[in-house]
Order: C-alpha cells, then structure tokens, then sequence
C-alpha cells in the first residue's frame, strides 16, 4: 500500500511526557507524511488542549476518549489486567486488529506493550515470540538489530525465527535483495557461545532458509556495519542498545565541553561548524527512534520513552514505512520454509512474562 489512505493508531497518554511528545510529534510528521490520518487514543481532557495547540495534525486526527493510562513502570501482567479494553495502550492495538489503522505506535512501557500486543494480535504462523528490531547507525550507513528487548532466553529456533523476520525487514526497508545476517556472540570461532546461539548457526547453516548467513558476529562488528542484521537475544540487545546511545550522548558532551575550553577551540569549531553539526546528527538517539514488533498478525512501533517530539516523528516515520511496505504479510511469506522444523534436543525455553501474563487473563 501506499501513504494515502493511511490510518496511525497513537497512544496519546504513552511516554514520560505523554500528550505533549506525541502529539506534538504527530504535528512534525504531518509535514512530511501529509496524507496520513491519525487516531489518537487518551484521556480527552488531557489531550484536547495540547491538540488545540497543533493544527496542522488537529485537522487530520481524531480523538478517541480512553479512561486508563497505563504508567512506566507498571509490570506487564498487572497493566493487562487494569488496562485490557480500558486504556489507551489497549484500544491503540486495537484499532490496527479491527482495521481502524493500519499500525500503531507508543512511547509508553515497553513490556506492557509487548504483552498488550501479543494478546491482541498474536504471533504469526511459525512465529513462537516476537522480537524488537530497529535500524542501528553503522559506519556503512545501517543495520537492523533484534531482539532489543521482547525476548529474554529465546532458544535456537527462535533465534532463526528472528533471523528470518530480520531478513526480511531489512529487505524491505534496505532495498537490498539479499541481506546479509549474522548472529552475535563472543567470538567468531565456531566452539565459543551458548549452545543456544551455537545451534542456531547450525541451523541457519545447514536449513534451506532464504537468509544469507555470514555466520557469528561481535560487538564490534555492529557498529562497523559487518552485516545487514545482527541477530542476538533481548536481555544482550537492550543492553548493547542503551550502551550505544549512552556512549554517543557522552562523545556529544565530550566534543561540547572541548569545544568550549578555550578561544583557539571556539574558532575552529566556527570553521568546522558544518562538519560538528553532522556528526552531532548523526550522534543523535532520536535520528534512530522507532522499533517494530516483528513476529506479529499487525504492526505496532515502540518510541522511546523519554523521546521529545522530534523523536517521536522519527517513530512515526518507521510506522509509515512499515505500513506502506506491507511488511507483515512479505515476512510471513519467508516464514513459510519453518514448517515443521523443530529443534534437535527439544527442549523448551522458559516461559516469557507475555505467556505468564496471557495465563492470567485466561
């Protein structure tokens, strides 16, 4: 599909900072997604005077009054239960199941999130949990990288589910016909690693997939752009990426502060301004906010929390994308080859909070 015609669901009360940030990054994204509409999801007395503010989204928005605001820090199963149907969370995924928008996109608790999401859209065919993929900025332009933090202990098939899924997004939002995957670990010899990680080489290896599989991959290697998409488990991922984003604030603060030690430092930044300005773009967490939910029957992309309006229009930006690449359908199509593989040894993995949350409501 294209952008016209194209409805975004939006929980208006998700975030640190709630309607301001969406809303407000709502209004940026008009300008460059004109023909998107917007259906915004809080509490209508809260909202109504912030959207008064902005009128170029106000005038393709409609607000849909919520009672319950799920919070930042609220655990997964009790944001279920005290926000199922009720919350702006909830109706936002909603919408895209009933077809009201065709994604969703919240700044709101990520786990809470994940949880509300997979109760209401479900995992596709082949698909046992989702994972959380975002584009990472990398010294050959960027990467996909998942899980960022859906999935803590996924197992090896899982781990290839997330390769193929990641393939595919990377594809699609790349262009690229054959992306490359690598799968992170400690070391690139084939006997370092969980036996986890190890076993899903094994399979991305010797299994008929539709991925090109460059084999392991270091922490290192992200950043260099080595593959088009690093595969790992979510508890390492959020880790990496809130290390990435911590240590490129530091370089901005650490080239401000040189910057400004002395007069000799002041003119050369002067000269150089154009040159500093880019790099402190290119440094900049926001330029890369939005991670999509792979692995689900619908689309939903997590903000950062604590994200500003310009951030928050970067989210939006990857919700259209996605939308207008008719993503879900295109991976569960390179899905299909799965059919019937199962792990060697058999094990299970641990339950996830999403599976003990789900027993809770059933």
């Amino acid at each position: 599909m294209t952008t016209s015609g194209l409805t975004i669901a939006l929980d208006g009360m998700g975030g640190d900072h709630g309607p301001e940030t969406t809303i407000g990054g709502a209004e940026l994204a008009c300008i460059r997604h004109p023909q998107v509409r917007f259906l915004i999801f809080g509490d209508e007395a809260v909202m109504r005077p912030v959207l008064d503010k902005f009128p170029r989204v106000a005038a393709v928005s409609e607000i849909v009054h919520t009672e319950v605001a799920i919070s930042m820090d609220e655990l997964p199963s009790q944001a279920l239960r005290r926000g199922r149907k009720t919350s702006s969370m909830w109706q936002a995924i909603d919408a895209v199941k009933a077809g009201r928008a065709q994604v969703a996109v919240s700044a709101g608790n990520t786990g809470a999130l994940m949880a509300m999401s997979k109760v209401i859209l479900k995992t596709m065919p082949n698909v046992e949990r989702p994972a959380l993929a975002a584009l990472w900025p990398t010294a050959r332009g960027e990467s996909v990288v998942l899980d960022l933090g859906a999935t803590i202990g996924p197992d090896a098939l899982q781990l290839v589910q997330f390769a193929v899924m990641g393939e595919a997004f990377a594809r699609i939002i790349f262009g690229i016909e054959r992306p490359t995957v690598g799968l992170l670990n400690i070391g690139q010899e084939e006997v370092k690693g969980t036996e986890q990680v190890k076993e899903a080489a094994h399979i991305l290896r010797t299994t008929r997939l539709n991925v090109d599989f460059y084999g392991f991959v270091e922490g290192d290697d992200i950043s260099k752009g080595t593959t088009d998409v690093v595969v790992t488990d979510g508890y390492t991922g959020n880790i990496a990426l809130k290390t990435a984003e911590g240590t490129a604030r530091l370089i901005v603060e650490f080239l401000g502060n040189a910057l400004r030690s002395s007069l000799l430092s002041r003119i050369g930044y002067l000269l150089a301004q154009g040159a500093f300005n880019a790099l402190r773009r290119k440094l900049d967490p926001r330029s890369s906010n939005g991670a999509v939910f792979l692995g689900l029957n619908g689309l939903v992309v997590k903000s950062h929390g604590g994200t500003d309006g310009e951030g928050f229009a970067y989210a939006i930006d990857v919700a259209v994308d996605v939308a207008a690449a008719d993503l879900v359908q295109k991976i569960m199509a390179d899905l299909g080859p799965l059919d019937g593989l199962k792990l060697s040894d058999g094990k299970a993995a641990e339950q996830s909070i999403i599976d003990e949350s789900e027993a809770i409501l059933s």
